[in-house]
């Protein structure tokens, strides 16, 4: 299908449709963007550029910030963006002895916008690092203008495996997870409580894609089987039609991917069907993450699993969520957890140069050599920019995703097409 604003919006393109569109701009190389960097460095040293990079490196630190601050993910950005906050102030406030200087866009969720929006930060603003996004299809917008440009891109949230995978850049890191690891667990876990045949139900969009053919990949490894795959456009919230095929068919299991208010409604309507008690649900922990408040009694006893659980007790988490409460009167969830990782990679990484962003060589290594404490429990990067992480079962108790156990530990990633 050709990519086009039109078919960008409406979220029905196919995974490689948006992959073929990021990767219309070649693929920079570690070599190519180290060996510029060098040169700007070399020509620094030969004077040649010694006033420009001298005010560069007095002047702030420009973040640009390109989050969803409006429709259904919003709440998602704004967790991510307090979660980054956080970690600088508990920097004192600055990157690498530097002071920051903020840049936000919202990208609304609208993949059509991604490359305008991207744009707006990196060539307008000059933004020295990229924080974003949340939907995935956005992503793929702002991964075609870091691998144009250079710019660094942390993404915080959205888990397309291509960001870490074919699109993968010595220039690109993920602080989060790809929707791989998220998904493909869960499968076992589902065999091994008997649950052989299983419906699957989620947003068709790139990210509900992945997962479900994660979740899949992982149940027919361990001896099941996927007896229908049931897709609901993006941003659509209408069920009704799609639970009566499910209580119709009585499959063993329900496998669902939906996040933010689709997914509290989805949750809600599961339960006001009557199949609650009836067919167990099962998804990723976005289904639960963020929107329990508004699940109520409905999410009660519902299992997922994720890379983090708000009733993971140790020291650390329960340090962060203090803090975070402290700071914002919130409760954090895992995306405020991605948020406060992405600041935490790159205030080591901008300690490490001495907050010289000029110095891309150096930031990069630093970045990639960071080993993160993290509220979800220590992580590194693999080879592809990815975290190594723990893939936590949990069980939703109260108003809490309370994890019982771990369904795969220090799962990494297998980053296919990857050739950094």
């Amino acid at each position: 299908m050709q990519v086009t604003p039109e078919s960008l919006r409406s979220g029905c393109l196919s995974i490689n449709s948006l992959k073929e569109y990021a990767m219309n701009t070649p693929q920079p190389s570690r070599r190519l963007i180290l060996s510029r960097s060098a040169a700007l460095i070399g020509a620094a040293a030969s004077g040649a550029l010694l006033p420009a990079l001298s005010l560069a490196q007095s002047s702030k630190v420009r973040v640009g910030l390109m989050l969803p601050y409006t429709g259904t993910y919003a709440a998602l950005g704004v967790a991510i963006e307090n979660g980054f906050r956080l970690a600088v102030d508990e920097q004192g406030g600055k990157l690498g002895g530097r002071e920051i200087e903020w840049f936000k866009v919202d990208d609304e969720s609208d993949p059509s916008k991604a490359v305008e929006n991207a744009n707006k930060l990196v060539q307008r603003d000059k933004v020295d690092v990229l924080i974003g996004t949340v939907h995935s299809g956005v992503a793929m917008g702002m991964l075609k203008v870091a691998r144009e440009s250079g710019t660094l891109l942390i993404i915080p949230n959205a888990g397309v495996n291509a960001a870490t995978g074919a699109l993968c850049a010595p220039n690109i890191f993920r602080t989060s997870f790809t929707s791989w690891q998220t998904s493909y667990p869960l499968g076992k876990v589902l065999v091994d409580r008997g649950h052989k045949n299983v419906i699957t139900i989620a947003w068709q969009y790139a990210f509900g894609e992945e997962s479900v053919s994660a979740f899949t990949e992982g149940l027919t490894k361990a001896g099941g089987k996927v007896i229908k795959e049931l897709w609901v456009p993006f941003p659509n919230v209408e069920f009704q039609a799609l639970l009566t095929q499910i209580a119709a068919l009585k499959p063993d299991a329900v496998y669902a991917f939906f996040a933010g208010a689709g997914a509290a409604k989805f949750v809600k309507d599961y339960a006001a069907a009557g199949l609650k008690g009836k067919i167990p649900l099962f998804g990723s922990g976005f289904i639960t993450d963020g929107v329990l408040e508004a699940q109520g009694v409905a999410a009660e006893g519902l299992e997922t699993t994720l890379h983090y659980g708000d009733g993971l007790e140790t020291p650390r988490n329960n340090a962060f969520r203090l803090a975070y409460a402290k700071a914002y009167k919130l409760q954090p969830d895992v995306y405020a957890v991605q948020g406060y990782d992405a600041g935490l990679l790159y205030a080591n990484g901008m300690k490490a140069v001495k907050g010289n962003t000029a110095n891309k060589p150096a930031l990069i290594a630093a970045m990639e050599k960071v080993k993160v404490d993290s509220p979800r429990g220590a992580w590194t990067l693999s080879r592809a920019h990815n975290p190594v992480q723990n893939i936590y079962l949990r069980k939703v108790v109260g108003k809490e995703n309370r994890v019982t156990g771990i369904a795969a530990k220090a799962l990494a990633d297998p980053a296919p097409g990857c050739k950094m």
